[in-house]
């Protein structure tokens, strides 16, 4: 039988600090709902946390595991906790960044399971959903381009491109000969498209002009030097609410757990002690941004 992969990941390790702290900062002693699956050292593995632990190493519950399967899950947290209890023992919980990634680790579960708890409570009402629907409704674009475009990798190039259309050719014929963009074939022709779904210099570029109207001068984006010309617009006709309904419930649950922390940013007593972060060394990201909490992401504007 093939032996499943378990190993002792940082995530499974924090799985494991579910439990509340003391004012110390102590792990304070939850009380399980089941007999544990073992104990190492006299410190018990509650089913609760092998459940978790199972979870987060192969996705699936500790009761759907094979015998087989489950006697190598149970042998691998074993490890892992003997490895830890080791850890304690030679201070290794004392190292300040240690120390700062089970904080870390700490603070991110602990308001994790406050959104998911707030989910569960907060299901939002028609009358949250027809709200929401009118703000995602208002935040779309009301018109869609179809464009034309010159991609070339400078501005010189780009100019020299403008100028022969502007001289008399064919804006599609020039695209062919010297876009280097995927539409060239097409004469530049990228069909039809909503602001939000292009870089924003091209997106505000476009918005400029009306149909048949060609950029005065090239606009640069990521990607190099553009020419561009609008084809024609139209419209943009929103989607019906009963279209969209089923996506709008995530959105408006993500808005109040938003304002739900702003409430509780409001009333906390914040005291920024740094003018400024410390800078991280090259190549690593501050162990905060590593692991700060955020409330579960939605979509954006609801779409057809």
């Amino acid at each position: 039988m093939k032996k499943l992969g378990w190993t002792f990941a940082l995530a499974a390790t924090a799985a494991l600090s579910l439990s509340a702290c003391d004012e110390a900062g102590k792990p304070a002693a939850a009380t399980p709902k089941s007999p544990p699956i073992a104990t190492v050292n006299g410190k018990p593995i509650s089913a609760e946390a092998f459940d978790i632990w199972v979870q987060s190493q192969v996705q699936k519950k500790a009761s759907e595991l094979t015998l087989e399967q489950h006697k190598q899950a149970v042998d691998a947290i074993v490890n892992l906790y003997v490895t830890a209890q080791a850890a304690e023992k030679e201070g290794i919980a004392k190292n300040p960044d240690t120390a700062a990634r089970l904080e870390l680790d700490r603070m991110n579960i602990l308001a994790n399971s406050l959104f998911e708890q707030k989910v569960k409570d907060t299901q939002p009402t028609e009358q949250d959903l027809r709200a929401e629907y009118d703000r995602q409704i208002a935040s779309m674009p009301k018109q869609e381009y179809r464009a034309r475009h010159i991609l070339v990798p400078t501005e010189e190039a780009a100019k020299a491109a403008l100028a022969e259309v502007q001289g008399g050719a064919k804006f599609e014929d020039v695209a062919r000969k010297v876009s280097t963009d995927g539409s060239k074939d097409q004469g530049g022709d990228l069909g039809w498209f909503a602001p939000g779904q292009m870089v924003k210099p091209f997106a505000d570029a476009v918005q400029k002009l009306a149909k048949g109207e060609m950029t005065a001068a090239p606009v640069q984006t990521d990607f190099g030097w553009h020419v561009i010309r609008v084809e024609d617009t139209r419209p943009i006709e929103p989607p019906a609410f009963d279209q969209v309904k089923d996506r709008l419930g995530p959105m408006a649950q993500q808005r109040q757990l938003r304002e739900y922390v702003e409430n509780l940013r409001k009333t906390a007593k914040v005291e920024v002690k740094a003018e400024k972060p410390l800078a991280p060394a090259p190549g690593e990201e501050p162990a905060a941004a590593q692991q700060a909490p955020s409330p579960p992401q939605g979509g954006g504007a609801p779409s057809p």
